[in-house]
Order: C-alpha cells, then structure tokens, then sequence
C-alpha cells in the first residue's frame, strides 16, 4: 500500500493541476489526489495565501541572520547534514536547505545553479516557507503536520512553484521532543524519488543522535555556561580559526593550548609527512638556530598530548604526528573543494591565530583565507559574497563590495547599503 506521506507514482501531473484549479482557483472539491495534501491547501485558503504571488517573507537579514544561526542548535549538526546529504546534492542536481521550527530557511547549499533559478522564487537565507508564508511546500507542511513528506509539482499551492519537487523530514530535540527544525531538498522529479524521502529520514537519525550525545557529553562533563563543542565523537579537532590559542578537543576532552604548542600543533597538523626540526623551527621562530627553544617546547607538547591520549605523542627525525590531528582550517577548505561555500563561509570564524607572528602559521592564514576569498569571487551566490563582505577579513576589501554589487538585482534594496559602504571604502583610502 503507497505511503501517503510519498508521491503517488501513478497521478499525472496533470490531474493534480486539475484538482488544483478546482480547489485552489475555484474553492470546489476534487478527487484523485492525495488527502493531506488537499487538506493543506484547505488550510493555505483560510490563512489567505496568495496561490498566484510569492513575496520575500524575510525574518533574517545579513547580521541577525548570521547570529541567530551561530545559536540555533542544528549549526552543531552541519558537518553532519554536509558529509550525508549537501555533498552528494552538487552532483545529482539538487539543494539543500535547512529551515527552524517556525520554516525560516536558515541554510541553503547544493547545485550551485539550481540555487540561483530558487532566489527567483525567494528559495533564500532567511526567508519564510511555513505553510502561513507560501502555502503547501515540503519544508513547510512537514512542520505543520510534523511528519516527513513529498511535495510534488503542482501539489504546491503556489503555482509559481510548480515546476519544483521537494522532500522534507523534521529534526527534533532529543531531550525535549519538540521540533527543532526541518531538512528539505528540492530541485526537479528526484527530489521526490522513492529513495529520497527515506535518505532525509536516516540523515535527520543521525542528526538526532548526534544532538543527543552532546548534551550528554555536555550534561556530563560541562558547566552550564561551557559552550557546546562542535567535534564528532573520537575525533581529535585543533580549533585556530579565530583563535589566539588554540583548542585541542580529544574525544569528549577539551583543553586549551599555550599560543606557542598551538602554533607548533598547527604546524605538524599541516605538514603531516613531518618537518625536520631546522624547517619547524624556522617556521615557528623565523630562523633555524633556535633549536634548543624549540626541543624544550616539544617536551613540553608530548608531555600534554601523552596525557590526553599517547597515541598523539610526535615522533622526532622528523618531526611528525602518528595520529592525524584536524584542522578546522582544514574543514573550511574541504567544504570549498565540494563547493559548499555557504557550508565552509559558516565553518570560517576568523583568519588562523590571528595575532601569531609565526611565519608557517602567516603562511596557513594566508592560504586559508585566500582560497576562500578566491572561491567566493569565483562562484558564490550574491547572498553568500554579502555575507562575506562583512566579514572581518573582506570589510574594507573594494573588490568583493563591487562583486556584490554586480551581482545583486537592479530594483534590491540592498544596493544602496552596498554602494555607500564603497564609497566610504574609497574615502578611507584616499586619506591613507
């Protein structure tokens, strides 16, 4: 017996879209489509939704949006939601987006065109899909029903989102129940594939159970005013985006580092065919005969990685870690290679120890932050360049602010915001 929660393989398109001018256009009854989803057209009526017109719903914008997904509980789970679902979606021609328990989309990543034809039906950041905003839609009608559903074609009510398929699951709170949020993908018929609604269920699985061992881990072992790691259990993660010293997360431990073992850290976590002690040191000190320094912090440093865990102690001749530690520098530019720009912008809190005078450590920052600049410029969609642009490292950078520019819509109330930050770019330089 078919799922009513899936799409019914044998209705015709065309059958919908009848049944749809019936009930939408004309306010009759109609046969032949599924029940749930007459049902929320019925309720997309009476909270009067324009089935004809879409208009920007926009609770978030640029800075209040980046702060309440910096708190929202799912930014935990993003590397999950990336490694299951966004990384596979460049390829199979779809997007994913990831939406609050209110269906405001609060992420949106995956084929990089398709997500520029969705801004035209402000598919975007920040925007509301709750049945109350657009209608019936996958992302929205999940969360009203609280149930993971299809939504195909013309089943939406909006007739300007007909020519789009989505499949959506709800994420909810391990401790609680209570929903938390909701993961769709859209783009054309493999959104609703068989397969595709089953797959957002075993990725949302996981997600819920990740969320409930870290607040396990953080009940455990934490102070209520600790914040939450980010970290998959048994990784070993150096934390330096952003950071004076560095964090070193082992497991469920988590220490802080003194700024010279994190900048050696960082280094050998970089290097990982190992560095002899003359190329270390130049890196760490910007000469080589500062070697018995050096060999005294390496004591130091194996003596603190033993303690947590000896299998993380360096080898020596050269020096070199026999246990791969990561980066969360490394992490951002794994998100590029796939092109999740949105995914690695969120994953970059700030260029590598930025008040280090190491030059290896210069060298990575440098890297690090160039490639995703050159990225963004490349090919990023004019809300994630923005987003960029007022960033710490892009702020007084002409070029990205221009590229926004282009970039955005003649008739967007953002143009004048982003002009008048070029022209007060400009002015500064003159006086410089």
């Amino acid at each position: 017996m078919a799922s009513p929660w899936s799409v019914a393989p044998a209705l015709a398109d065309v059958e919908v879209a009848r049944a749809h001018d019936a009930v939408v256009g004309d306010h009759a009854t109609a046969g032949g489509i599924r029940r749930l989803v007459e049902e929320s057209w019925q309720r997309s009526l009476r909270l009067h939704v324009n089935p004809d017109e879409l208009r920007e719903i926009v609770d978030f914008r640029d800075d209040d949006l980046r702060e309440y997904r910096s708190q929202h509980p799912l930014s935990l789970v993003l590397p999950t939601i990336h490694h299951l679902l966004i990384r596979h979606s460049f390829e199979s021609g779809l997007i994913v987006a990831v939406g609050d328990h209110a269906g405001r989309l609060l992420w949106i990543d995956g084929d990089r065109s398709l997500r520029r034809k969705a801004e035209g039906m402000f598919f975007v950041e920040g925007s509301d899909w709750s049945e109350g905003a657009v209608g019936t839609s996958a992302p929205g009608t999940a969360l009203a029903l609280d149930h993971g559903i299809q939504i195909s074609r013309s089943e939406h009510f909006n007739r300007i989102v007909h020519p789009w398929s989505c499949t959506a699951v709800p994420v909810h709170d391990p401790a609680t129940g209570g929903v938390l949020g909701v993961i769709d993908i859209t783009g054309g018929d493999d959104a609703v594939a068989p397969a595709t609604l089953p797959l957002i269920e075993a990725a949302v699985a996981a997600v819920e159970a990740e969320l409930k061992i870290r607040r396990l881990d953080d009940v455990a072992s934490r102070p209520a005013s600790t914040p939450r790691r980010r970290t998959v259990p048994g990784e070993t993660l150096l934390s330096v985006l952003g950071r004076e010293d560095g964090k070193l997360d082992v497991g469920d431990r988590s220490i802080e580092l003194s700024s010279r073992h994190s900048e050696i850290l960082a280094l050998l976590s970089w290097h990982r065919d190992g560095l002899s002690a003359e190329h270390l040191a130049r890196l760490v000190y910007g000469r080589d005969d500062n070697l018995v320094t050096l060999r005294a912090e390496m004591v130091r440093l194996r003596r603190i990685l033993v303690g947590l865990d000896p299998a993380l102690a360096p080898e020596s001749r050269p020096y070199r870690l026999r246990r791969p530690v990561e980066l969360d520098a490394h992490r951002v530019l794994t998100f590029l290679d796939k092109g999740a720009h949105r995914v690695a912008l969120a994953a970059y809190t700030g260029r590598v120890m930025p008040t280090s005078q190491a030059p290896g450590i210069r060298e990575i920052g440098d890297e690090v932050s160039g490639r995703l600049r050159e990225a963004l410029l490349a090919d990023a969609s004019v809300d994630t360049l923005l987003a960029y642009a007022r960033t710490d490292d892009a702020a007084y950078d002409v070029e990205v602010w221009k590229s926004v520019l282009r970039l955005l819509p003649a008739r967007s109330p953002k143009r004048a915001a982003v002009v008048s930050r070029i022209e007060r770019i400009d002015t500064e330089l003159a006086r410089n």
